[in-house]
């Protein structure tokens, strides 16, 4: 039996917690498979139930409480940062600001299940105030619901992954090498595509600076503020004169943007 595979065979627990732990911190680590693999281990009778699920619940509520100490204590920073280094468009993390401003405290609830979401839930809650106690609360049950899904999956489909398994060991190291390959190659789609979502973006870009000489020379602009509801609530100035809409309301609002001058969009 191949040496990854022994190790993952004979400390379980250990890289069921680390596994978790390092995708709830944001490292292209895919969790799903080990939690799946787990489930199945159960029904093997090879994993205690309890146990098993106490290592992914306790890896997530770590990552997850490091995220909300960041994002209390460094704020809206932290999501620039989670924008930065991220491999979904920055598009996709601001849908998610929109959902937690409507759900709150529920969100964290079924953020797991959601890319994006998943990362932006934990530090937007310190970023907002919510209580240490509540967040713990909500993030305890999400990550419950979320690790006992697939649990139950795992557990359901037993012999078809020890069977999985079985085949994964026989090929030992050239299975790894083929997982890192593929897993390689999916991270340089994903680097691709945010390159190409970055490169449309700059199409007809104004700076700060540029858009305060216009205003002061008495150009008829008319600028939009694009932000969500939380990024206002946490930073309130705005432009003076500047037109406040959510990008959600576009649609509906457009209307009330003036079509015969020079118009500045921002959002953060």
């Amino acid at each position: 039996m191949s040496g990854p595979v022994s190790f993952v065979l004979h400390h379980p627990y250990l890289v069921l917690f680390g596994v978790v732990l390092a995708e709830q911190l944001g490292l292209p680590v895919p969790a799903t498979p080990f939690l799946l693999g787990a489930g199945a281990l159960v029904g093997m009778n090879k994993l205690h139930p309890v146990s098993a699920l106490a290592c992914a619940v306790l890896a997530s509520l770590l990552a997850d409480l490091t995220w909300y100490e960041a994002g209390r204590r460094r704020g809206s920073s932290i999501l620039k940062l989670l924008c930065r280094i991220s491999l979904e468009p920055d598009s996709c993390v601001r849908r998610t600001e929109d959902v937690f401003a409507k759900q709150g405290a529920r969100t964290l609830l079924f953020a797991k299940f959601l890319p994006g979401l998943n990362t932006v839930a934990p530090p937007m809650a310190g970023m907002i105030g919510m209580p240490l106690s509540r967040f713990l609360l909500w993030d305890a049950l999400g990550a419950l619901l979320w690790s006992g899904a697939y649990f139950l999956v795992g557990l359901a489909f037993a012999d078809q992954i020890e069977t999985v398994a079985e085949r994964a060991a026989a090929y030992g190291g050239r299975l790894v090498v083929g997982l890192l390959t593929v897993f390689a190659l999916w991270l340089l789609y994903k680097y691709a595509q945010r390159q190409r979502f970055i490169r449309s973006l700059r199409v007809a870009r104004i700076t700060p600076l540029e858009v305060k000489q216009r205003m002061d020379a008495g150009e008829p602009l008319v600028v939009v503020d694009l932000r969500g509801p939380l990024d206002f609530e946490l930073e309130p100035q705005r432009v003076p004169g500047a037109l406040r809409l959510s990008a959600s309301d576009l649609e509906t609002r457009h209307h009330e943007i003036p079509r015969d001058r020079d118009v500045v969009l921002y959002c953060t």
